[in-house]
């Protein structure tokens, strides 16, 4: 007597089922989603504070130095040296210690020639700097 057995039916199995591993997947993936907002509003920042921060500048408080990508420097559109010019500074610093400054450099201009524009401004006691720049045309938004 021979028994009857269906062999045939029996294949190993060659494909991997990754239904429940994205089941999975996209649980977790809702779970992040709806905490990290809860976790970023959580965090406590305290900002520091200072007395001078709540005062605004006087525009008329304010000096303008532009300089050139060969060096030539400009106060309120007067040619100035290094040694005029930080003379110059220190005068109206003393006369209105609320003097502020903003640097206007050339877009080729030394990177050194504009440090050291910027250490002249400190020595000359000056501690409201400003930097003019321009947006530029070829900006990509968002970067």
């Amino acid at each position: 007597m021979r028994r009857f057995s269906s062999r045939e039916g029996l294949h190993s199995l060659t494909e991997l089922n990754i239904t429940p591993l994205l089941d999975l997947a996209f649980t977790l993936l809702i779970i992040f989603m709806i905490t990290t907002p809860l976790i970023e509003n959580s965090v406590d920042l305290i900002v520091p504070s200072s007395e001078s921060a709540s005062k605004s500048i006087n525009p008329a408080d304010v000096e303008t130095v532009s300089i050139d990508k060969n060096g030539v420097i400009k106060l309120d559109e007067a040619v100035f040296t290094v040694d005029q010019l930080e003379a110059e500074l220190r005068r109206l610093h003393e006369t209105n210690p609320q003097t502020a400054v903003v640097i206007r450099p050339h877009r080729d201009l030394s990177i050194q020639v504009f440090i050291s524009l910027m250490d002249l401004v400190k020595r000359a006691g000056i501690t409201k700097v400003g930097i003019m720049t321009h947006p530029e045309q070829n900006a990509v938004p968002g970067r």
